[in-house]
Parts: structure tokens; C-alpha cells; sequence
């Protein structure tokens, strides 16, 4: 092609993330400046014109806002706006750029453009406060996995001990924080290794009271935020902490209010904000949720899932430094006897993979696991909880959790799930933290019966904010809070629900955000949408 018939094109882009919906708007920080960047130099007598920023209200009509387009001295076909001359934290603007804007050369825009945005508050949790908050207490804060322990030498929460203590301090003292929400897995009664007798010969009581004394600064910070009552403190149970109850919690933070439901399960939604739901998440998980399958066995009312003595598995093979596998597992092959069966072996094949992943010294049939809990007296070994297959049928039994494949709808029934869970994607997909994220539209934002918007689980250990729209097109967000143990790849995170700041607002922003021992702040990702 000859030089002279290339037809250059004049476009444009920002430095800001861009957004062509106003109800998804993206969320900036009110810091520095918005560049305008173009491709040729401009013809500056078109931009009053062709660059307008409008304020768009709460109805959606939108008002011209009076703003200072400067030319950046470096480069010409470079415009700025000063953020702090021009907006405001809270707000949602328009930024449109038409085509009455020309080059240089004549040339115009192929289409008009258009950004739509949203300030962010500047978050902090000090003294002062947040200065667009007005020392008003509207802030929402979610933490969750914490996973206190009863002896440092295998708790996952040390070193980021006096961390959580600076980061609690703060949250009593800033004079915006209204709720701190635990979301679960507060105390860890599963992270314990094989050998161990979970309570040393005592009793649950015993063990919570253990657990507070090994993180004494740690209670000491949440039973301040307690008695100050400036802020109130609610506790969700998580799977590592489902069979402590209620008097145990209020044994420790006496004065804590709970969010419970059914043995194990809790749900939280704040009094004024209903469309916001909270809890651990461990309820659409197969592995994790009360199970009662056990119940003939034990002669109890024991609620204890298979995740428990995986995680006492896994909890040695971290203390062994993982080391080599070196089993043999006994095989079990498909057979022809049925859905149930199927499914006992799609049960096995995970079963498998865990064991490969957290291998012990400790061979498949050795009795290891000390239980003493939940109605558990005895020993097992791993083999006890691995399906096994009887070699003159092929059919696949277990000797712990019979049934467990057979009664998961009833289980999701006692359990209050209201979504049913297919048991073969129950099976398959339990152990990823994917599956979790997918129940908070399956649960709530795809649910007709749910009213929710903004969903908030933990568990997983994996910190994100997942986005989706509705049939009316209506935002919605689900945040994973992450957790604070000390080995995870992003820790110390919590998330921070900001309510609309009076009566001309209606922007809620659900940020993400990361605690560092030094006690900085670092905003991993915020969104805002309207409730």
C-alpha cells in the first residue's frame, strides 16, 4: 500500500479505567489528575465544546460540571483535570468527549466518547477519620479465617498476631467504623496434627478458653471494641470453629453478638442494610457442612464433616514439611452398579487427590488420627475415611461417612441451602474455591426468593470481588474477605461496605482491601453500585 493512501485515525483515551455503563460505573481514587490523551495534536479552539464532565445524580439526570481543561506542557495532544479541583469523593461523573473535538488536521472522532466513573472515599481506619464521612459511624468491616490456635508450635495465625491487634485498635478507635463482622473460622479446632488429643484430655470449654489464652492481645483487642460498645462485634460460625457454641464464644468475648441458624451455620445481615448478606460459606460445601451421616456410629448428635480429618491430615503433613508420598492406594475402579456408586467414586477420586497433595509418613492403615471430639472416641486411619471397593462385587463402601453420598439433599435441607447443590458437582467441585464463588449467584444473586446485592463469604482463603448483573440489569457484588493466617499468599485483607453519604448519594462501595504489618492500608479492589 502506498504511504500516501493511509488514512490516520484520531482517537482518544484516558488513564482511568474505562467504563461505557453508568450503572458499572469503574472507581477511581480522587488523587492526581484524569489524562486525556489523543493521537494527534488538538485544534484547542474545539475542546470547550467537545469535552464536557457531567455530575450524574441520583435519578440519572446528569449536571454540567464547571471544570479546568489544561494542556499538559510535554505534549500537546495531551489534556488533564486536576481530580481535586473537579470532583468529589462519593460522586459518579460522565466524562464525554464528542466529535465537535478535531485535530489539528480537521480530523474528528469516528464516535463520541464516553467514561463513566465513581469517586472513592480515602479509605483509612486512624483517629482523624475519613474527612468526607463526617465522624459518622456507617462503615461496615468484614474479617474472616483467622484461625486462632491453641499451641503456636502448629497454629497458621503467629506472626501476623500482633498485626491483627494494631489493625483491631484501629478499627475501635476510628470514629467511622459502626460493625466488625468475624466471618467464620474465628477459632481453629481443626488445624491440629494427627496424634494430638484435640482438648488433652479436657473439654471444649477447656479448648476455646486454651485458644484465648495462646492469643490473649488478640482477645484482649476484640473484647475492648466490647466493652467500649462503639462498635458492635458479631460473630458467624465457620467449619473450623462449627462445634463452638454459643457459650463457648461468650465464654471468652463475653458480649458478642452471633449470627446463627441451624448447629454450625450462621448468616448475618446488618439491621439497615438488608440487601447485604454474610457468612462463612462453608454451607454449599460437601466436605465442610454439618454432616449427619455419622450419627449411627458415634451413638451422637455428632455434626463433624470429612473435612475435618482431612485437615488433621494436612495439618501433619505441613508439620512433616510435606514429604515424599509413599503409599500405595488400594484400587478402585469404575463399576456398573448404579448413579450412587458412580458418585462413591468420583467421592474416592478427590479423596486420592487430597492425600497426593498432603502426603504423611504415616502409612493408609495406620491408626493415627486421635479424635476425642463430636462423639469420636477412637483412632483412625486414613484408609477409614478412603472408599474402598470389595473385590468379588466391585462395590465401593466406606467405613466412616456411609450414606453421605445417598443423603446429601437431605443434608442441604437440614442445613438451610436454598439452592439445591447437584451431588456430582458437590463431589467433583467442593474442594475448589471457584465452587464458592459460584453459590453466591447460585444462592442469592440468581435466587428470585433473594433480595440480596452484595454477598460476602469467606472460607476459601482466596481474596476477590466478583461482579455480575441481574435480569433488570442491576449490579451486584460478591467479595471473598480473604484471611489473615500467616503462610497464605495475600493476607491480612478485610473488606469495608461504604453506605451512600447523605440524601443526594446513592452509591454503596464494596472495596477489598489488604493490612500490612506496618499498619498501611493498600485497596486491592473496589466497586460501587446502587442499592
Amino acid at each position: 500500500m502506498n504511504p500516501e493512501q493511509i488514512v490516520k485515525t484520531f482517537n482518544v483515551k484516558t488513564n482511568i479505567p474505562f467504563s461505557d455503563k453508568t450503572e458499572d460505573p469503574s472507581v477511581i481514587d480522587i488523587s492526581g489528575r484524569i489524562n486525556i490523551q489523543f493521537s494527534e495534536e488538538l485544534d484547542m479552539s474545539t475542546v470547550p465544546d467537545g469535552i464536557k464532565l457531567y455530575k450524574v445524580k441520583p435519578d440519572g439526570t446528569q449536571q454540567d460540571v464547571d471544570v479546568k481543561i489544561n494542556v499538559d506542557e510535554n505534549s500537546p495532544s495531551v489534556l488533564y483535570i486536576n481530580k481535586s479541583e473537579a470532583i468529589s469523593e462519593g460522586e459518579e461523573y460522565k466524562l464525554s468527549v464528542t466529535r465537535k473535538v478535531k485535530s489539528v488536521n480537521g480530523t474528528s472522532l469516528n464516535e463520541d466518547f464516553v467514561n463513566y466513573f465513581v469517586v472513592d472515599y480515602s479509605f483509612n481506619l486512624e483517629s482523624e477519620g475519613i474527612p468526607d464521612l463526617n465522624n459518622e459511624r456507617n462503615l461496615i468491616l468484614c474479617i474472616s479465617d483467622l484461625h486462632l490456635g491453641a499451641n503456636d508450635s502448629y497454629a497458621e495465625l503467629t506472626k501476623n498476631r500482633e498485626a491483627l491487634v494494631n489493625f483491631l485498635e484501629q478499627v475501635k478507635n476510628s470514629p467511622n467504623v459502626k460493625e466488625l463482622v468475624i466471618a467464620g473460622d474465628l477459632i481453629d479446632e481443626w488445624f491440629i496434627p494427627m496424634h494430638l488429643d484435640t482438648f488433652n484430655g479436657k473439654t471444649q470449654r477447656d479448648f476455646t478458653k486454651a485458644v484465648a489464652s495462646n492469643n490473649k492481645s488478640v482477645m484482649d483487642a476484640f473484647n475492648n471494641i466490647i466493652k467500649e460498645g462503639k462498635v458492635k462485634l458479631t460473630y458467624v460460625p465457620g467449619n473450623h470453629d462449627l462445634l463452638i457454641n454459643s457459650e463457648d464464644i461468650q465464654s471468652i468475648l463475653p458480649g458478642i453478638s452471633e449470627a446463627r441458624d441451624v448447629r454450625g451455620l450462621g448468616a448475618y445481615t446488618p439491621s439497615d442494610f438488608p440487601e447485604v448478606i454474610i457468612e462463612h460459606g462453608h454451607r454449599y460445601n460437601f466436605y465442610c457442612a454439618p454432616d449427619y451421616s455419622n450419627r449411627a456410629l458415634t451413638q451422637t448428635d455428632t455434626i463433624l464433616p470429612p473435612g475435618y480429618f482431612f485437615t488433621r491430615m494436612a495439618t501433619s503433613s505441613v508439620i512433616q514439611g510435606r514429604p515424599k508420598l509413599d503409599v500405595t492406594f488400594p484400587p478402585v475402579n469404575k463399576n456398573e452398579l448404579g448413579e450412587v456408586q458412580f458418585l462413591y467414586f468420583l467421592y474416592w477420586n478427590v479423596w486420592k487427590g487430597l492425600i497426593t497433595d498432603f502426603p504423611v509418613n504415616q502409612g493408609l492403615d495406620e491408626k493415627v488420627i486421635n479424635t476425642q471430639i463430636d462423639g469420636f472416641t477412637d483412632y483412625y486411619a486414613i484408609n477409614d475415611v478412603l472408599p474402598y471397593q470389595n473385590s468379588e462385587d466391585d462395590y465401593i463402601d466406606v467405613n466412616l461417612y456411609k450414606g453421605i453420598v445417598e443423603t446429601w439433599d437431605e443434608r442441604q435441607d437440614k442445613n438451610l441451602v436454598n439452592v439445591k447443590i447437584p451431588t456430582d458437582e458437590a463431589v467433583l467441585k467442593g474442594a475448589f474455591a471457584s465452587h464458592l464463588d459460584d453459590q453466591s449467584h447460585v444462592q442469592f444473586f440468581k435466587n428470585p426468593d433473594s433480595d440480596k446485592k452484595i454477598v460476602i463469604f469467606g472460607h476459601s482463603h482466596e481474596a476477590r470481588v466478583i461482579t455480575s448483573f441481574n435480569e433488570k440489569q442491576e449490579k451486584q457484588v460478591y467479595v471473598n474477605s480473604g484471611t489473615w493466617v500467616d503462610l497464605n499468599k495475600c493476607t491480612m485483607t478485610f473488606v469495608a461496605i461504604i453506605p451512600p453519604q447523605g440524601e443526594d448519594l446513592s452509591l454503596t462501595f464494596v472495596n477489598l482491601y489488604q493490612y500490612s504489618p506496618s499498619g498501611d492500608i493498600k485497596k486491592l479492589k473496589s466497586e460501587a453500585l446502587q442499592i
